[in-house]
């Protein structure tokens, strides 16, 4: 399964250390918010929509960092627009700690947002052009893995934290680790080399008139490519963000889980998303992006209805769980190498984080909508007919695309 990780190079070990490590604290700085929702709506007397609506604020935020650190990585480096914003999105995250009313955390979580949009744009195009063609869907599908990981870092210590001090201490215990991404800048400053790609690419521009890349990926030739694309983004993360937000708050106040319990389900999620992720990384390489797109969408929608409509007992819930967390897993684990094999390199920056991004200004709203549906109906039907719908999207739009295994990464602009 691993046998890949044996055949690269030096360069590329340490560019997938970097970007795995990045995107495992970019995912722990985030699922903080997720599960401290019950905190946060005590704490500063909120309504689910108002939750729901920091969430939007945030990935509507990092649509636009993405957007504008995909920019940045074809304009100045893959490398350093990475450094930028790891250091953006760990700084804001500690900020939120210390929020003291609603206006406050909205603003802090939205330029938290912006930092972390803008490092899963930079450090998918640095990884996508170190490896190399036949590795590129497994190496890019095991890093995305890492948001598993990461994932698990914030539930064992919102488990740790919030049984051992005060609910309204806990929250701003786990913002304040939130920090600690910042670190990883000292390894990537001194380990990962500038992409071939882009110095090639930046070479070639030489002498000629300096393009927006921000306007780039609209020309005829890619228009289409980019809608579409886009329209793939908002399917993955509708269903992606309008399960995963509600998650921990409909087990904590319709399933009536403790903490801990809560914990262990989740628990069984994130082990499932993260063999999702390997499984996806295996068959990009093997039977293609689209077919892996859309089989991992399908599958998405059987079992979320599954989780949220049928009356099903805690043992089966946890058992269910598995295929849930498992199928969710596999398209954001196919979406790096897929985005980036559409682009050339003087634009690849921009496309990748625009159409990946993108998604994420149209999918905030649906968690708002699940928080607004649940006010007249159960939050789990909520959760379940706005992902279904989602996924469905990832369906049609991934079918409009062209098949890219295999391609080599183009370096003319």
């Amino acid at each position: 399964m691993f046998s890949w990780y044996r055949q690269v190079t030096a360069k590329e070990r340490k560019t997938f250390w970097a970007c795995f490590s990045g995107w495992a604290l970019d995912a722990l700085d985030v699922q903080m918010f997720s599960l401290a929702i019950p905190a946060l709506i005590a704490a500063f007397s909120l309504s689910k929509a108002d939750a729901g609506f920091i969430s939007g604020a945030t990935l509507v935020a990092s649509a636009i960092g993405g957007w504008f650190a995909g920019a940045l990585s074809d304009r100045y480096g893959r490398v350093k627009t990475l450094q930028v914003t790891i250091l953006w999105f760990s700084l804001f995250t500690f900020l939120s700690a210390f929020a003291q009313n609603y206006p406050q955390l909205l603003v802090l979580k939205a330029l938290q947002g912006f930092g972390f949009g803008g490092e899963w744009a930079a450090g998918a195009v640095l990884m996508a052009e170190t490896i190399r063609a036949e590795h590129r869907g497994r190496a890019m599908g095991t890093v995305q893995s890492a948001w598993a990981v990461g994932w698990g870092g914030a539930v064992l210590l919102f488990s740790v934290l919030f049984s051992f001090l005060p609910q309204e201490t806990a929250w701003r215990a786990m913002f304040v680790i939130g920090l600690l991404p910042a670190l990883l800048v000292v390894y990537v400053r001194r380990s990962v080399p500038e992409t071939d790609a882009f110095l090639a690419g930046r070479k070639a521009a030489a002498g000629k008139p300096a393009s927006n890349p921000l306007v780039g990926i609209f020309r005829p030739d890619v228009l289409r490519l980019t809608v579409i694309g886009s329209l793939l983004g908002v399917g993955a993360h509708g269903g992606y963000y309008a399960l995963m937000t509600w998650l921990p708050t409909y087990l904590k106040t319709e399933k009536h889980l403790s903490v801990l319990g809560t914990g262990g389900y989740l628990a069984v999620i994130i082990v499932a998303f993260w063999c999702g992720c390997i499984a996806s990384a295996q068959l990009l390489d093997r039977i293609g992006r689209r077919r892996t797109v859309a089989s991992f969408a399908v599958c998405c929608v059987v079992t979320v209805l599954c989780y949220i409509f049928l009356p099903l007992t805690d043992t089966q819930m946890l058992v269910c769980g598995f295929p849930l967390g498992f199928f969710a897993a596999g398209i954001p684990a196919s979406l790096g190498a897929l985005f980036n094999e559409l682009y050339p390199s003087g634009i690849r920056g921009t496309g990748v984080g625009f159409c990946y991004n993108f998604g994420r200004v149209a999918s905030a709203g649906f968690p708002v909508l699940v928080g607004h549906m649940s006010d007249s109906m159960p939050l789990g039907q909520a959760i379940g007919i706005d992902a279904a719908i989602a996924y469905s999207l990832v369906v049609v739009a991934v079918l409009m695309l062209p098949e890219t295994r295999g391609r080599q990464m183009e370096t003319a602009a």
